[in-house]
């Protein structure tokens, strides 16, 4: 049974304790070992990988159009319409945060500007096998595309069968990615880092995956650009009196069942409240599919702490710094305004995680394991890069040379001083 504890009675340290950070140790090994395989042998890596991970024979890695209209019509109009509505709100969302460049004139003439750029080709990972996440693919595939981003390769790992499942394939296509292949695990960012014979290089990769995906997107960093390294799924509630505790224990579990190393924490105001949610997350364990998955993140991650007031409850969610922030109270909006640690904040009870994971609109790619103290979700600004341009005036130059040399020499940088006096001397 889930743990409930006081805040007056646990040391800071206890608070923040997480035992569900992952050990990258032995996936980096792994990691490290696979993707110098797939810069030696390229293809023919891939497919033993397939072999050897998936059991599944894959002759061709790219996922042909007709594939990919053939899922279109197999998932069903139903779905259909759920991935456009979803991705309606997505990309609605996202274009919000597109930014414009700018430009100015100083009075001696100088211009000065920053351009903001698409990257040209990105790399997006897509969780798969014996799963399907096509919500993975439209968080992570529209923002790209709002972005102007030109070419989208995806990459998700096969079935046994060699196929990928459909409602990826729909949510693909809906989404605007311009490649798929039939990879996954470290080999497939290896491919999409370096190349293969069927799978051109990427300026950035981004997605979530397991340790070894982690381990990988650590181990290539540098050579290419990678959003994040996503850790356990977790879900932190800050809850007063008025919530309902059987909304609570549904909503704990529902990021408990992700994963025996996700983390959920209910952080209330209530004893009654705190004792309550116990029972039902009990209650709702015992008929739950993945209960066993369930039960170990829950014994092992999750906790309920009574805290002595909202603002309490509100510092101990900001030095977790959740992935997932609900906060259910009479005036949620009033505890937002104090709350500046989380990935995602989901308000009031009408607005449980999954509406986030799948429909809502803000993206569901998020900071895990403290990170959102300095990391943001994924978004447009993480398929854009910016560069500034200088055109300075003769008039400028003249007047501030000497300061600029003099600043270049006191670094012990003559060149560069001289650089500029060349320019400006020889007018003399």
């Amino acid at each position: 049974m889930i743990k409930i504890y006081r805040a007056s009675e646990l040391a800071r340290e206890e608070i923040l304790k997480r035992n569900n950070l992952p050990d990258l140790k032995k996936a980096e090994a792994a990691a490290s070992e696979i993707i110098a395989d797939v810069r030696s042998r390229g293809d023919d890596a891939l497919r033993f990988y397939n072999r050897k991970f998936d059991g599944c024979e894959t002759a061709e890695l790219r996922v042909s159009e007709e594939e990919v209209e053939a899922a279109y019509r197999e998932v069903g109009e139903y779905f259909l319409q759920t991935l456009a509505e979803a991705a309606a709100n997505i990309r609605e969302f996202h274009e919000r945060q597109r930014r414009e460049g700018f430009s100015y004139t100083r009075p001696d003439g100088t211009r000065l500007g920053q351009r903001i750029m698409p990257l040209a080709r990105v790399g997006v990972y897509v969780p798969g096998g014996t799963a399907a996440y096509p919500s993975t693919v439209l968080m992570d595939v529209i923002p790209a595309v709002v972005a102007g981003v030109g070419e989208i390769a995806m990459v998700t790992p096969p079935g046994k069968d060699g196929k990928i499942k459909a409602e990826i394939l729909a949510a693909a296509k809906i989404a605007g990615a311009n490649e798929i292949y039939r990879v996954g695990g470290a080999q497939a960012i290896a491919a999409l880092a370096y190349g293969t014979g069927s799978i051109r290089r990427v300026d950035k990769i981004v997605g979530p995956g397991n340790a070894f995906v982690a381990a990988a997107k650590k181990a290539v960093s540098g050579e290419v650009g990678i959003d994040m390294f996503a850790g356990p799924s977790e879900i932190l509630i800050i809850a007063d009196g008025t919530a309902n505790p059987d909304h609570l224990a549904a909503d704990m579990l529902s990021q408990a069942e992700h994963d025996k190393m996700a983390s959920a924490v209910l952080v209330t105001t209530s004893a009654t409240v705190a004792e309550r949610t116990a029972e039902l997350i009990e209650k709702r364990l015992a008929d739950l599919p993945r209960q066993e998955t369930a039960r170990a993140s829950i014994e092992n991650n999750g906790k309920i702490i009574v805290a002595s007031s909202l603002v309490e409850a509100a510092e101990i969610s900001d030095e977790l710094a959740p992935e997932h922030l609900e906060i259910v109270t009479l005036d949620p909006e009033s505890v937002l305004d104090i709350v500046k640690n989380a990935g995602s904040v989901f308000l009031g009870d009408y607005s449980p995680e999954p509406v986030g994971d799948y429909f809502a609109g803000p993206n569901h790619t998020l900071p895990t394991s403290g990170t959102a103290r300095f990391s943001s979700p994924l978004g447009v600004d993480d398929f854009v890069k910016r560069s500034s341009y200088i055109k300075y005036s003769r008039e400028a130059l003249e007047r501030n040379g000497a300061r600029i040399a003099d600043f270049a020499e006191r670094e012990g940088l003559s060149a560069h001083a001289r650089s500029v006096t060349a320019r400006t001397e020889a007018k003399k």
